[in-house]
């Protein structure tokens, strides 16, 4: 029995091991984003599926779309003037694109509105929104390409063109818990 007794120790300091061996990969490959707060009703899509290829106008009323903007991780937000929380979330898109939109990230408010440009226009001087990327769905063939059933939705896509997840409804885009999923995505700080 005596012999027996300085086995257990060690079997015990294997068992343990071999289990945290076990989880640590587990963890160190656990890639969720941060979904809490304001962030809590984004709708993860695992894994993330390709997104189609959308076509929209910009300002000048030229055709563009989601692949001018490959490579960045971007935030596609359907949204119309005549939409109350539109309107509401529009400041803290604005100031989640200020504080991280650049070279690796993209906030592109698409409006509904029709006709757009004379309705957009003012609407986005009058609030200030000046970091925001502004683009018309004025066919909503985008719209309609993701399926979007309620305004607004928000639909992050990543630099490798694949929808993310989406969140229905407004949000605090400006929040710590955006900040952080946006940043998540992005791949760092």
């Amino acid at each position: 029995m005596a012999q027996l007794a300085w086995h257990f120790p060690l079997l015990v300091g294997i068992v343990a091991g071999i289990a945290l061996a076990a989880v640590s990969p587990a963890i160190a490959q656990d890639t969720k984003p941060p979904l809490s707060g304001p962030m809590a009703k984004f709708e993860l899509r695992t894994p993330p599926v390709p997104a189609p290829a959308l076509s929209f106008k910009d300002w000048k009323d030229a055709d563009t779309g989601l692949g001018a903007f490959k490579g960045k991780v971007v935030l596609v937000n359907f949204w119309a003037t005549w939409c109350a929380p539109c309107v509401k979330e529009m400041p803290s898109l604005d100031r989640l694109a200020q504080r991280i939109g650049g070279e690796k990230f993209a906030v592109v408010a698409l409006s509904l509105d029709g006709p757009s440009r004379p309705k957009v226009e003012p609407f986005i001087k009058s609030r200030n929104l000046d970091h925001l990327q502004v683009f018309f769905d004025t066919r909503k063939k985008s719209y309609q390409a993701l399926e979007i059933a309620v305004l607004p939705t928000s639909v992050l896509i990543d630099a490798e063109g694949r929808e993310v997840g989406r969140l229905q409804g407004d949000a605090e885009w400006d929040s710590p818990e955006a900040e952080a999923l946006v940043r998540h995505v992005i791949g760092g700080p």
